[in-house]
């Protein structure tokens, strides 16, 4: 709950208890703090055994925490029933960029420079695409080509 206080908050939140409250009411008032923290969560903890018997049976093994979305979506890729494991293991999103920055620029990358070994090495004669735009020299008086799609 109040994981994003550091010690120096920490510390002067206990320094202004002590200016406000005194140093005589001070344990008096973490008393009643921590008694209403706890009927404050025996209250809830009643509250969702309630709703669990009154669901029924069926529902459980239904946990509160479940109804946060992240919580949700968390435990759903996490169930390994849809084998989402193998692909997010099995996908490199920094391997495949390199492959398409390689391929951009004209560039052989290591699997394709291995893959065009294999290939040459068994005799195909598979060759590789150049993505590259090569402009072509125009004469002083002619016109660069129309693109109709392009416009």
């Amino acid at each position: 709950m109040f994981n994003d206080i550091g010690p120096l908050e920490l510390v002067t939140l206990v320094v202004l208890a002590v200016l406000v409250f005194g140093p005589e009411k001070l344990p008096k008032m973490i008393q009643d703090v921590t008694r209403t923290i706890r009927k404050i969560r025996d209250f809830s903890e009643s509250a969702k055994a309630d709703i669990r018997e009154e669901l029924g049976p069926e529902f459980k093994d239904f946990e509160f925490e479940d109804l946060n979305p992240k919580a949700f979506i968390r435990k759903q890729l996490d169930n390994d029933e849809l084998g989402l494991k193998e692909i997010r293991n099995g996908f490199d999103l920094k391997k495949e960029m390199a492959d398409v920055t390689d391929a951009v620029h004209g560039r052989e990358s290591e699997s394709s420079a291995s893959s065009s070994s294999v290939a040459s090495s068994s005799g195909s004669t598979g060759g590789t695409v150049d993505m590259t735009k090569k402009r072509e020299k125009l004469d002083q008086d002619e016109r660069p080509p129309f693109d109709a799609d392009a416009t």
